[in-house]
C-alpha cells in the first residue's frame, strides 16, 4: 500500500514504517543464522568456518548493491514526495537499467578475482575449497541480490514497507527448506546453503515484480520512461555511487578483520562469525529504524518540510538510544546460550572467544546506533557525502584495531576493532548532520520570508 509521509505526526509515521521493516529484517537475519546452525550442526566447525570466513566477501557483495540501489531509489523517493509521478516513473525505469549494468560489471570482476581475494583474506588452507565454492555460487547469484534490493527499494519509496516483508518472510522460510533438502538429502555440503540463498533470492525477485505489475499502476512504466537522459541518471548516480562506496568501505573494513581472525585457525574463526551473527540481529532494530528514516526524509525533503525532517531525526535518534541499551543487556545475559545454538557439541574455546567479543562490543552499541539514524537521515536528503567520509574514517580506525592492536593483544585487539570504529563513524555522521541541516534550515527561512522552521 502506498503511503504517503509527508503530513500526520512523524514518530508515528515512522515507527508504523519501521516496524513490517524491523520484522523483515529480523527474519533475513534468522535465516541466515538459520543457514549458519544449519551448517555448523549437519556438516562440522570446519564447514562452519568455511562459511563464516567468507562472511564480510559475502557481506560486501551485499552492502555494494544495498547501497547503490538504495542510493538510486532515493530519487525515486523524492520524486513521490513531491507528488511528480512522471519522474517518479522515469527514476524506476533508470535505476533498472543502471542497475543492471551494475550487475554485468560487477560479476564480470568477480569471475577474475574471487580466489585471489580469499588468499589476501588469509582464508586457511583446510577449508579453502569449500570457502570459495559456497562464494563462488553467491556469486553467479549476484543479479538475484542486485534486483530483489533495487524492487523492494522502489516499494518502500512510495511509503508500503508492509509487502517486502510478506515477500521476505515467504523467501526465508523457503531459504530453510531448501538448504536443509540440499545438504541433508542430496548433500551437497556448503554449496547447498550458497544455493538455496539465491533460489529463496529468486522467489523474492519474483514476488516483487508481480507485485508492482498487479498493485502499483502509477509505477507501470511506458516506453518514454525507458529513455536514458544523462543529466537524469546523473542524479541517480551523485547518490547511488557514494552510498554503494560507503557501504562497501564498511564490508571492507569487516574484511580487514575477518583476515586478522581467519590467521587465528578454525576455532576463533567459527567464535567470531557466531558472535558477529548474534550482534547483526541485535542491531536489526536499529538498522530498521534508519531505513524508515530514510523514506520520512527523502519524502519530506522532496516536499519542502525541513521541519518535519529535524522532528523526524530527533524521535529517532531518542528511540535508537533506548533501543541501543536494550540490546546490550539483552546480550550482556543471554550471550552464552546463544552462541551455544551454532554447534553441534559444545566447545567452550568457541563459547569463550565469542562472548569475550559480545561482552566488549555490547558497552559501545549507543555509537552504532546514531551512525544508523544520521547516516540514513544525511542519504535522505541527498547528502551522501558526509556518510562516505564517515564510512572511510570507520576502515581507517578499524584497520589500524585489527592490525596493529591484534599484533600486541591477540583476539582482544580484534574486539576493539568495531567499537574504535563505531566512534569515529557516530562523531562524523552526527556533526556533519546539524551542519548540513542547519544550512539548509537557514536557506529554507530566507527562501521563505519566515523566522522559524514548522514542524508539520
Amino acid at each position: 500500500m502506498i503511503q504517503n509521509m509527508t503530513s500526520g505526526t512523524p514518530l508515528k509515521l515512522i515507527v508504523q514504517f519501521t516496524i513490517p521493516l524491523l520484522i523483515g529484517n529480523i527474519f533475513q537475519q534468522l535465516y541466515s543464522i538459520s543457514d549458519i546452525i544449519i551448517v555448523g550442526r549437519l556438516l562440522g566447525v570446519n564447514s562452519l568456518a568455511a562459511v563464516g570466513a567468507t562472511g564480510p566477501l559475502f557481506f560486501l557483495l551485499l552492502a555494494a548493491t544495498i547501497g547503490f540501489t538504495s542510493g538510486l531509489t532515493v530519487i525515486t523517493a523524492q520524486k513521490f514526495g513531491a507528488n511528480d509521478f512522471e519522474n517518479m516513473r522515469r527514476s524506476a525505469a533508470t535505476a533498472t537499467i543502471i542497475s543492471t549494468l551494475f550487475t554485468i560489471t560487477f560479476s564480470i570482476c568477480l569471475h577474475f578475482f574471487l580466489k585471489d581475494i580469499l588468499i589476501l583474506m588469509n582464508v586457511p588452507e583446510e577449508i579453502f575449497a569449500e570457502a570459495l565454492s559456497f562464494i563462488n555460487i553467491i556469486a553467479n547469484g549476484l543479479i538475484m541480490i542486485v534486483f530483489y534490493n533495487l524492487l523492494s527499494g522502489i516499494i518502500r519509496a512510495l511509503g508500503d514497507s508492509k509487502t517486502p516483508l510478506y515477500f521476505l518472510i515467504f523467501a526465508s522460510i523457503i531459504n530453510i527448506f531448501l538448504n536443509l533438502f540440499l545438504i541433508y538429502v542430496c548433500g551437497f555440503g556448503v554449496e547447498g546453503s550458497a544455493l538455496g540463498t539465491v533460489l529463496a533470492l529468486s522467489i523474492s525477485v519474483l514476488c516483487c515484480y508481480i507485485y508492482i505489475r498487479k498493485k502499483f499502476p502509477i509505477l507501470h512504466l511506458k516506453r518514454s520512461d525507458w529513455h536514458m537522459n544523462w543529466q537524469f541518471s546523473k542524479e541517480h548516480l551523485i547518490i547511488a555511487f557514494p552510498m554503494a562506496i560507503q557501504f562497501s568501505i564498511i564490508a571492507l573494513s569487516s574484511m580487514v578483520i575477518q583476515s586478522v581472525c581467519n590467521s587465528f585457525g578454525p576455532l576463533t574463526i567459527a567464535a567470531f562469525t557466531s558472535a558477529m551473527r548474534i550482534e547483526q540481529l541485535a542491531a536489526q532494530p536499529m538498522v530498521s529504524f534508519g531505513i524508515a528514516l530514510a523514506t520520512f526524509t527523502a519524502q519530506n525533503y522532496g516536499a519542502g518540510l525541513i521541519g518535519r525532517v529535524r522532528r523526524g531525526v530527533y524521535n529517532c535518534s531518542m528511540i535508537s538510544l533506548t533501543i541501543s541499551i536494550i540490546m546490550a543487556i539483552i546480550i550482556f545475559t543471554l550471550g552464552e546460550n546463544l552462541v551455544e545454538i551454532f554447534t553441534k557439541e559444545r566447545n567452550e574455546t568457541v563459547i569463550e572467544t565469542a562472548k569475550q567479543y559480545l561482552n566488549i562490543s555490547v558497552l559501545f552499541y549507543f555509537f552504532l546506533s546514531q551512525i544508523f539514524v544520521y547516516r540514513n537521515a544525511l542519504q535522505g536528503i541527498g547528502k551522501p557525502f558526509i556518510p562516505l567520509i564517515s564510512s572511510i574514517v570507520e576502515l581507517g580506525m578499524r584497520s589500524f584495531a585489527a592490525i596493529i592492536l591484534a599484533q600486541h593483544f591477540g583476539f582482544l585487539g580484534v574486539c576493539y576493532a568495531s567499537p574504535i570504529a563505531w566512534i569515529g563513524g557516530a562523531m562524523v555522521v552526527s556533526i556533519g548532520y546539524y551542519m548540513i541541516i542547519r544550512k539548509i534550515g537557514h536557506k529554507y527561512l530566507f527562501c521563505h520570508h519566515i523566522t522559524e522552521l514548522p514542524w508539520h
